[in-house]
């Protein structure tokens, strides 16, 4: 069978591409080299949803991001989606960050956000009493929110599976020959025949483009990113996302809450050129806990509960690399780095447009009705708080049976024991799965590939 468009990556971008494709009424067969969907780059994301208030001015990144921010919000609701209206807070330390902060709110107003505010040092305190004494001032932009990292992106797949969207994990793509109307594509799974491809492959994104045209417009440049987060008890210390005053390179040390009730302090911004491991350092790890506590003293008795780290595939410019290639029905979408997130269904938007403009035709289907995501936030009723749950499995973050069988039923069930996580955030907690393990190596036994209780699935 050959299908309209073949995406390449199953990460977050990916993800709402394949959705929108399928909306639009295209075929769409998406190939993942993961066992399941955020393998990749995507499931290290900070889960903010930003606004744009700090995009470079009329560039694509901000056209994606207003367009991403503003459907989500469309269509959160209806999927059941979490959002916490947390606002932010881009907070000054010293003389000289005070002074950028009258230009950083004249960028958001030229980028549309119009309800960006100063407040000084007074205001500042009285709206995060737990913020250290040293912060002088702030920009308050109040349309920042805090969203669940993974479950969006599960609903967009599964949309697009109920529209006709074939899904292949453990299919890392290998090359392609193009006829001049069709791609058969190679992959470790098999082959695939599309009359366009997509690339959304992350951080293999310029490797894929060398193995199927001969040469990358791009180059990616890995950049790690590790994260602290603390236990739960820190949840209540900040309200607002606590962003620092950024510069040419990154845009520094976030403090935030999370929608799971945690504290996170990250990323680093580390250059590597290992493109599939991200480790964790614990000088690194050590001078995040110590920055968090400079900026939220009440962090210094906190325990840690987990760390982690991604590699988001920046390139050697700041860009998004989006590029069509219409003589070879090939799509780019590269260099997407933190900013993913908020842009995915923007960016979906704006490549299905390329598509479009390429010549191809589509209908729009007559969508059913959106699929519904379980809760994991906090601040939302739980599904242990509703009879019939059959037992709580992983008592430090209060996950169900009944959580855990639906994420290995759905549609599009959990293909390894990340995506469990990802899914219920079951031995996401306190103990990191040290109690629970055992049982959930018992309700997942024959379901993955790599068995909970050999220790390699971990």
């Amino acid at each position: 069978m050959v299908s309209d468009v073949a995406i390449i990556g199953a990460g977050v971008v990916g993800c709402a591409l394949a959705r929108r494709f399928a909306l639009e009424g295209a075929s769409v067969t998406l190939i993942e080299a993961g066992s399941d969907i955020l393998s990749g780059a995507s499931k290290a994301n900070s889960a903010i949803l930003h606004t744009g208030f700090d995009a470079p001015p009329d560039s694509l990144e901000l056209a994606c991001i207003k367009a991403g921010h503003a459907e989500y919000l469309d269509i959160h609701g209806a999927m059941g989606l979490p959002l916490l209206r947390s606002g932010a807070l881009v907070v000054a330390w010293s003389e000289a960050e005070e002074a950028t902060l009258e230009g950083i709110r004249a960028q958001a107003l030229r980028n549309g956000i119009d309800n960006v505010a100063l407040v000084g040092q007074a205001r500042l305190r009285a709206m995060e009493p737990g913020l250290s004494k040293q912060a002088r001032a702030a920009l308050h932009v109040p349309d920042e929110a805090l969203i669940d990292p993974w479950s969006p992106f599960l609903a967009y797949v599964e949309q697009a599976m109920a529209q006709g969207t074939s899904v292949h994990f453990n299919a890392r793509a290998t090359g392609g020959v193009f006829d001049g109307g069709i791609w058969n594509i190679a992959t470790s799974a098999g082959e695939f025949s599309a009359r366009t491809v997509i690339n959304c492959a992350g951080n293999q994104g310029d490797v894929i483009e060398r193995q199927f045209l001969g040469a990358s417009d791009f180059e990616i440049r890995p950049r790690k990113g590790q994260f602290v987060v603390f236990d739960k008890a820190a949840g209540n210390l900040a309200t607002a996302i606590i962003l620092p005053v950024p510069n040419e390179r990154t845009k520094g040390v976030v403090v935030t809450r999370t929608i799971f009730g945690n504290m996170l302090v990250g990323p680093t911004a580390e250059e590597q050129q290992d493109r599939d491991r991200a480790t964790v350092e614990h000088d690194q790890l050590e001078a995040l806990v110590h920055r968090g506590s400079e900026i939220l003293p009440a962090l210094a008795s906190m325990p840690v509960t987990a760390c982690y780290a991604g590699l988001r595939p920046a390139t050697e410019k700041k860009d998004y690399r989006i590029g069509i290639k219409p003589d070879r029905n090939w799509i780019s979408v590269g260099g997407i780095r933190s900013t993913g997130l908020s842009a995915a269904l923007g960016i979906a938007r704006h490549v299905f447009g390329l598509y479009a403009g390429m010549g191809a035709a589509a209908k729009p289907a007559q969508a059913p009705s959106p699929p519904v995501m379980p809760n994991l936030a906090e601040h939302l009723p739980r599904d242990y708080a509703t009879p019939g749950y059959g037992e709580i499995v992983c008592h430090c973050e209060m996950v169900t049976r009944r959580e855990i069988e639906v994420a290995l039923t759905r549609p599009l069930p959990a293909g390894d024991f990340g995506g469990l996580k990802r899914r219920t955030r079951c031995a996401m907690g306190r103990c990191q799965g040290f109690n629970c393990g055992a049982r959930l190596a018992g309700l997942t036994r024959g379901r993955f590939a790599v068995p909970l209780d050999t220790g390699e699935a971990r």
